[in-house]
């Protein structure tokens, strides 16, 4: 109650203060990562490479262990984090390909656009990937400017070594045009080489602090989406070499130093107190890349999977005077969450239509008690309900998936091979066992029962391609107009 208090009270007194900076309104700036797993960040695990400025983010912010998202693939995910959405509810599965011809419907409402009616300014840099074509890019979803990449990395006529194909029957040369770098609605340049790639990370960073700098005045949203470490992975002159585990190594010292920078930036303009940052991940890591992929911190799989290497995400939140720094949140939480939680903040008004995100601001006070989620469903595919977390258990479904298991990565920019399994409809209690190892269902048959309960309200309101089961509740992608 106290802590509550002192805040109130210093958000009265810095509004009487003129001299101050800071902002009735606070800011908001999301660092997403892509393909960055659990354990690769040093309050997680990580070693052979030291994140400094994370460290301090988490000493400084609250530690999430139970953080998700809701799919684990890129175009899924970020709709998701956008929208505060499941993915499958609003017709976006799967990563969308240069050749796709569907991308987010203007008829959903991001986060940027619930801020812009708030006078915020809202700016990307980084990976879109929700539809290449104009009528699907930020600037028609929200955003005031945009400088990124419209997909993938890896979506290029470029070899796993690095070097163009020329081959004109590959079939990477005849699906994938050269990587176009946009700024707002045009492209700028092709990114054609590792080389180029390398420069991306600090591309964005620069930009991103620029955009800090312009708006110290001015309630702002930065939403920064990196490439990395999704594979190709590369690195500046300044951090290649860095640490002592290689090229991966390196790139997590530069990510790191990338929050650092913007951390600088907000100290700098004396904006600071009245910033709320979040970090976090799209999805697990590509394990079948060996040493250019990221660790699940010993959790089962990885990207493309709905185990918990493939949906846990590494997750920290800093926003002075209301999140007490170095706290830890073990409650149930993911990235659909974002969007509500932002609005509550704002006071901004929820879209018509439904969302699937819950306000966790009272996690973020500190409030032990606090509970707003309890369960959260993982779909895959374009609409396979795979398995629901409901408190410290996890129901798994039987459906086909891929395996890192029994089959060896490459290394050196490279893929292994997948193996493909099918699951087996089983219960694992994730406080006792995050690794999912040991099936209990047999012991807990009322968890179970639970559990199928809540299976099939997610059929009726957003269907089961499992169980050729069609949602009352789903939406349509956009439709590209020619």
């Amino acid at each position: 109650m106290f802590k509550k208090f002192a805040f109130v009270f210093l958000l009265f007194f810095f509004s009487c203060n003129q001299e101050t900076n800071i902002l009735k309104t606070p800011n908001f700036i999301i660092i997403f990562m892509d393909d960055l797993g659990y354990g690769d960040i040093n309050s997680f695990g990580s070693i052979n490479y030291q994140t400094p400025n994370l460290n301090k983010l988490v000493k400084e912010g609250m530690l999430f262990t139970n953080f998700y998202t809701v799919q684990p693939v890129c175009s899924a995910s970020r709709a998701a984090l956008l929208t505060g959405c499941y993915s499958n509810r609003i017709g976006i599965s799967g990563a969308l390909m240069p050749y796709s011809k569907i991308g987010l419907n203007e008829k959903e409402i991001t986060i940027a656009e619930l801020l812009k009616e708030k006078g915020y300014a809202t700016s990307i840099f980084g990976k879109w990937h929700l539809g290449h074509q104009k009528q699907f890019l930020p600037l028609n979803h929200g955003f005031d400017s945009f400088l990124g990449i419209p997909y993938s990395n890896d979506m290029w006529p470029v070899d796993f070594d690095g070097i163009q194909i020329s081959d004109s029957s590959s079939w990477r040369k005849k699906s994938y045009p050269q990587l176009p770098l946009i700024k707002n609605f045009e492209k700028i340049e092709e990114i054609k080489s590792l080389e180029d790639q390398a420069k991306l990370t600090t591309l964005y960073t620069e930009n991103s602090v620029e955009f800090i700098n312009k708006n110290k005045d001015n309630p702002f949203f930065l939403y920064l989406p990196h490439t990395m470490p999704h594979v190709p992975i590369a690195v500046s002159n300044k951090f290649k070499g860095k640490s002592s585990q290689g090229l991966y190594g390196d790139l997590m010292m530069e990510i790191d130093w990338s929050v650092g920078e913007i951390v600088k930036a907000l100290k700098k303009n004396n904006i600071e107190e009245n910033t709320f940052l979040i970090f976090t991940s799209d999805n697990g890591p590509w394990l079948n890349f060996g040493n250019h992929a990221g660790s699940t911190g010993g959790l089962r799989e990885g990207k493309g999977t709905t185990f918990e290497g493939g949906v846990r995400v590494p997750t920290i939140m800093k926003w002075p005077n209301v999140i007490e720094g170095g706290t830890i949140s073990n409650k149930i939480a993911a990235t659909i969450d974002i969007f509500p939680t932002i609005a509550k903040i704002v006071d901004g008004k929820l879209p018509d239509h439904i969302i699937d995100g819950v306000d966790i601001s009272k996690i973020l006070e500190g409030y032990v008690d606090s509970n707003p989620r309890n369960h959260l469903y993982f779909y895959y595919g374009k609409n396979n309900l795979e398995a629901i977390r409901k408190d410290n258990w996890k129901l798994i479904f039987p459906h086909k998936s891929r395996s890192y298991k029994n089959v060896l990565p490459k290394n050196d920019g490279h893929p292994g091979k997948y193996s493909q399994i099918t699951t087996d409809f089983s219960l694992y209690n994730l406080r006792r066992d995050p690794g999912e190892e040991y099936d209990v269902k047999d012991l807990y048959p009322e968890i179970v029962k639970e559990i199928k309960r809540l299976a099939e309200k997610a059929r009726n309101d957003l269907g089961d391609n499992l169980q050729e089961r069609k949602g009352k509740n789903t939406r349509e992608p956009g439709k590209l107009i020619k």
